[in-house]
């Protein structure tokens, strides 16, 4: 599958949407590579945003997102994209089409402890997590058991380690935590799987949106807070932490932040290995630079208590 350009992605949305009369065009955040994605302006002075496959494997994540998609209109207490049109793509496959949701990116480094925009996220992450787990099945999302899970994470590892790029000391590290096998005895529930600043909309202290659904599963809860354990203020992912238990009614799992932090820390492996099956050099030093300032930085902050 070709990545696109905005233009070529803004004569998909013309082709999906009738009437669409397209004025301004310009890049959109591409998800890591698999994606080609683009912002336009119509005539009406409305926002779209338009994302297409870059690969066959985002292909298959895209129609799982699209069935998934249109389960999730109305159920969850922000608003998620709502495919607007259909186009079929040339070489197999659609591209999703939807008005731009309102709202800006909630960066964890800005969250601030209380009961507002920290308290707001720890209820929309329990009102993902809480959704039916044949929601997502039916869709063709993935459903993993606590140790199908730890073994995947495993794998995944094992396949860093193989470019040679991963620091020794931070290896054995993960290898360590990942062989805890206590600590990975979670209950299973529908997880996003991608949660960043671009993909959770934030206005007027409230989460009014959430984009990015192609890696959503039922998988570890622990998913969801990855970017949260490595980005925010301590404080301020504690008054998440405990919005989120109060609405899940549910006792705290003492493990959940050990295994984001780890998650959290892992993603940096997941982007090398992208970088590696993409063939992009760029994206592989980038991964490199980042996985030895982590090594250098690990013994200050520790995974487990």
């Amino acid at each position: 599958m070709p990545h696109r350009t905005p233009p070529a992605l803004a004569a998909l949305a013309t082709a999906a949407v009738r009437g669409l009369d397209v004025v301004a065009v310009g890049p959109g955040d591409g998800d890591g590579g698999d994606f080609s994605v683009a912002v336009l302006l119509d005539a009406e002075d409305r926002r779209w945003t338009v994302r297409a496959p870059a690969r066959p494997a985002a292909g298959a994540a895209m129609d799982v997102e699209l069935r998934l998609l249109r389960a999730l209109a109305g159920v969850l207490p922000f608003a998620v994209p709502v495919q607007e049109g259909v186009v079929e793509l040339p070489e197999g496959g659609q591209c999703l089409v939807h008005r731009s949701l309102p709202g800006g990116p909630l960066h964890p480094d800005e969250l601030q402890p209380g009961p507002g925009l920290a308290a707001a996220l720890g209820g929309a992450l329990a009102a993902v997590h809480g959704l039916d787990r044949d929601v997502l099945a039916d869709a063709g999302a993935p459903v993993y058991e606590p140790e199908e899970y730890r073994l995947r994470r495993l794998s995944e590892l094992d396949r860093a380690a193989a470019t040679g790029h991963v620091p020794p000391r931070l290896l054995t590290r993960w290898e360590v935590l990942m062989e805890d096998v206590p600590r990975w005895r979670f209950a299973p529930v529908p997880v996003h799987g991608d949660l960043m600043a671009e993909h959770v909309l934030v206005r007027g202290g409230a989460v009014v949106g959430v984009l990015g659904w192609s890696e959503a599963k039922v998988a570890d809860p622990a998913d969801d807070f990855a970017w949260l354990a490595v980005g925010a203020d301590g404080d301020a992912l504690e008054s998440v932490l405990e919005a989120y238990a109060h609405r899940r009614g549910e006792g705290p799992d003492p493990n959940l932040l050990h295994r984001a932090r780890l998650a959290g820390e892992l993603a940096l492996a997941r982007w090398l290995l992208l970088g590696v099956r993409l063939d992009d050099d760029t994206i592989v030093e980038d991964a490199r630079r980042m996985l030895l300032d982590l090594d250098e930085h690990a013994d200050a902050a520790p995974l487990a208590p």
